[in-house]
């Protein structure tokens, strides 16, 4: 089912906590929070900032400069700090990273060592971590350096909205069903240290999540994809399983479902794993592109079918408005 522009307009909307605006993009999802420096919020604002995230997905904040321990600090008001870096995260010769929770997203190389992840490669629409038993919550990313010419956007895709536009016949095909996501690479298609090239995607590694995820938080349904190479629906053949996760991902990604930002140094973009996807676009090679990311610990992904019979999230229903 496509969605119009016209249903995706949303109006600004100021929160009801001194120093905190919050402005709605006018996608599918996504808001800019206006308060100044994040780390002067006190505790009401910050109560304000965390249900603008439950309820916009993905949350903007411009001109912050933090240091590694700042960025911690603020994560935490998303949720509990994540467990450090684990090793099998990394591919190939990266340098150790200097902060326990802090992953280095970079092309940089120093002395003929990556200082960061990813490298600057185009990053396949995923979710973080759905390769994990129990995946992360928030995503935090702070912009450190960017390429001059602003390259590297980062897209997303709004999950609530992406299930309530199924067509019905491939809702009701999916409802229950669970899909097994390889862990073996990572989404800029690298093979992660440690594991094998993938054969047959019904033995590879990897945890099985629900196809249809009930948020934990707001209690509604999105569609939970996670990464698509090497991913199997369990109970059905190969062929099927194909089939299906072309179906998914062919409607996961129509571009009325997204909203794509252009990086600006200080930016800090908080997503929510649970009910969004996520690509970054490739950039020139001799640009340098530094990001800090940190997250928070989520939940293992379950599916309650009755969560359906509830209201539509505010930013999961075909106007879109802001509440």
């Amino acid at each position: 089912m496509a969605i119009t522009s016209t249903q995706q307009t949303v109006a600004v909307q100021s929160a009801g906590a001194a120093g905190v605006t919050i402005k709605p993009i006018p996608a599918a999802l996504g808001a800019e929070i206006i308060c100044g420096d994040v780390r002067a919020l006190d505790e009401r604002q910050t109560q304000v900032t965390k249900q603008a995230w439950l309820d916009h997905l993905v949350l903007l904040f411009r001109g912050q400069s933090l240091t590694d321990d700042e960025l911690v600090a603020f994560a935490q008001r998303f949720g509990k700090l994540s467990h450090p870096v684990a090793g099998h995260q990394l591919h190939g010769n990266v340098k150790t990273f200097q902060h326990p929770h802090v992953n280095v997203v970079s092309n940089v190389i120093e002395n003929g060592v990556p200082i960061g992840t990813l490298g600057d490669g185009e990053a396949m629409w995923h979710t973080d971590f759905s390769f994990e038993e129990v995946p992360y919550a928030a995503t935090l990313l702070h912009s450190l350096e960017i390429p001059a010419d602003g390259s590297g956007d980062t897209g997303f895709i709004n999950m609530y909205l992406a299930y309530e536009t199924l067509p019905r016949d491939l809702r009701e095909r999916i409802s229950g069903l669970t899909m097994k996501q390889d862990a073996s690479y990572n989404s800029a298609g690298m093979l992660r240290r440690g594991y094998q090239e993938v054969t047959d995607v019904r033995v590879s590694p990897g945890p099985v999540h629900p196809i249809v995820r009930t948020h934990t938080e707001t209690g509604r349904n999105c569609l939970y994809l996670g990464r698509r190479n090497f991913a199997y629906i369990n109970g059905v053949s190969v062929d099927e399983s194909e089939q299906l996760l072309n179906a998914l991902w062919a409607h996961a990604e129509q571009t009325s479902l997204q909203w794509h930002h252009q990086w600006r140094v200080g930016d800090i973009l908080v997503w929510d794993n649970r009910c969004t996807m996520h690509h970054r676009d490739a950039f020139d090679p001799t640009a340098r592109r530094i990001m800090h990311k940190t997250m928070t610990e989520g939940d293992r992904p379950h599916f309650q079918p009755h969560a359906d019979d509830s209201a539509k999230h505010a930013r999961g229903c075909l106007h879109a408005a802001a509440h």
